[in-house]
């Protein structure tokens, strides 16, 4: 791998890292608003929420990278949206851990999973190592959806 890509990656993986530490830090996430909750099923243990978000954000850096990269006439589109999945995210962590709009995150849950489904599609057309990237990241933001409306629903 050329220096220039390791590089390269290393400013894509580091931008989407950044990206979620400023939503923790601005969202109030470490306060106890989530713990009071009536919880649904499935619910996984605290520590498993960095862990997963510190490797989905590895990935979308990483992708977000090897279309940067490319020659593709798609690219710009594929990068536009990229970003509006990014700042979706990021509003999401604000409007669920800051406001504690529940109805609100869900809805914004509901277009962050289209964005990604788009961006991934869209990647997958260029690169498809950067469309499989951001499938774990659908994945999981699909079980963060049920984890929100069950918050949502056992909390009226």
């Amino acid at each position: 791998m050329k220096k220039q890509s390791v590089y390269g990656y290393l400013i894509g993986i580091g931008a989407a890292e950044l990206v979620g530490l400023l939503a923790r830090l601005f969202s109030g996430a470490g306060d106890r608003f989530y713990e009071k909750l009536n919880q649904p099923p499935l619910l996984p243990p605290g520590w498993v929420f960095p862990v997963v978000w510190t490797i989905l954000y590895a990935l979308m850096g990483a992708a977000s990278y090897q279309i940067y990269s490319s020659r593709s006439e798609l690219r710009c589109g594929a990068l536009v949206l990229y970003a509006m999945q990014l700042a979706v995210n990021f509003f999401w962590t604000l409007v669920f851990f800051r406001f504690h709009a529940l109805g609100a995150a869900a809805a914004i849950l509901i277009l962050l999973s289209v964005l990604i489904a788009l961006t991934a599609v869209w990647f997958w057309k260029i690169r498809r190592s950067a469309g499989w990237m951001m499938l774990p990241y659908l994945l999981w933001t699909l079980f963060a959806l049920y984890l929100n409306l069950g918050v949502y629903f056992l909390n009226m």
